[in-house]
Order: structure tokens, then sequence, then C-alpha cells
């Protein structure tokens, strides 16, 4: 997958206002692979919503979103699970992982799609996360700072074009994010991979290709 295209797309909730002045919602707006994004936005402006709809998540949007020009309202559901398993990678702001599993479980479960990482890199992400004392803990036993970072690790563990994060670093201090910002760009680069960052605020500084206010 070489580009994601929304055209005149805004939540269907927001139908009835005419009070946008999104760089993204109703505009023609292209995010192409191997190019950095941050698109920062207020509470409340479909921030989550955005991901969600790129993902296949949601529908209940108007106007067009396409992936290489097909609109993804066409897609069969096998061409979703191979687009989730090879070319499109999500970190959901609310996590979702198994809180009754270990950190390395709910990443192994992840991986075992596609047998894309070895083991041996898994460890080193944990470990230069900070959290390698964590494989075997429970996830509910976990704080959310560190439950983001297992959620990362999860997230870089299958082949991607595109990698959307959904506020990555929300309860990380400065050199945990950082720290995390470097091995989700390391990877990314490595995949020739874009990337699509969301925040509200805070948000690591990096050589971002285009920012957008939605």
């Amino acid at each position: 997958m070489q580009t994601i295209r929304l055209e005149n797309t805004f939540p269907e909730v927001f139908a009835n206002r005419n009070d946008l002045t999104s760089e993204v919602w109703q505009q023609d707006v292209t995010f192409e692979k191997g190019h950095l994004y941050l698109v920062e936005a207020s509470s409340g402006t479909g921030k989550s919503s955005l991901c969600s709809f790129i993902y296949g998540y949601r529908q209940d949007y108007q106007g067009m979103i396409s992936f290489d020009g097909q609109n993804i309202r066409n897609l069969k559901v096998s061409e979703w699970t191979r687009l989730r398993q090879r070319h499109l990678s999500l970190m959901w702001q609310e996590l979702r992982l198994f809180p009754e599993l270990t950190a390395m479980e709910n990443v192994l479960i992840k991986n075992r799609l596609t047998g894309f990482k070895g083991k041996k890199e898994i460890r080193r992400w944990f470990e230069e996360l900070g959290i390698a004392d964590k494989e075997q803990s429970r996830l509910g036993l976990m704080s959310f700072g560190q439950q983001q970072r297992v959620a990362m690790i999860r997230a870089l563990v299958q082949p991607f074009d595109f990698l959307l994060v959904d506020e990555p670093i929300s309860h990380l201090d400065d050199q945990n994010a950082r720290l995390m910002a470097d091995i989700m760009m390391e990877e990314a680069t490595r995949q020739g991979a874009g990337v699509i960052v969301t925040s509200i605020g805070k948000h690591v500084e990096m050589n971002y290709d285009r920012i957008l206010k939605l």
C-alpha cells in the first residue's frame, strides 16, 4: 500500500455542524508511505475516530477513504484480514490488551499471526523500554505507562506499510517517550512505512513531514 487518501471525509456525528475548521475533515488529504505525520487535535474532534475509520473498525463517516485509489467500503472481510496482518498496524489509544495474559503473551499472540519477529528482537525491545522485568507479569497488574510500551511492541511485530499510533505517550515521562519514539521510527524506517501519530497535546518532537490540525 502506497497511499491513504481522505476525500471530504468526516464523522457522521458532525453532519449538522457548519463550524468545522479542520485540515483533515472535509478536505482532500493524502498520507504517503515513507512519511511521518502528526495529527493534532482537541478533545472531541474525532482523533480516535480517524484511526478507527482508516483501520476499517468503524464506517460511520461520510465522504471517502481509499487505499491506493480503492474505496475501502468495498473491501471484503478477507481483504481486511490481509491488510491488518501485512499492511496496516494500529496502536489503540485504549490499548486493547488482554489483562489476564502476561506482557509477553500479549505481544506473541500478535506475532504468531505472521511470525514476523524473532523472540530475541522482541526481548530487546522489552529491555530497551525498561520493562524486561515485566515480561511474565500479567497486564492487569502493570501501570498504564508500562502497558503503553507493551502495546507499542505489539504494534511493531508485524509487517506494515502504515503505522497508526493514537496518543502513544500520554502516560510516559519524557525519557521513555523518546525511547519509544526512537524504536517506533527505527522499525518504520526499516520497513519503509508511513507513520500517522495523533495527539491532543503531548507528543514527541520528531521531524514530521506534515503536521495537520484536526
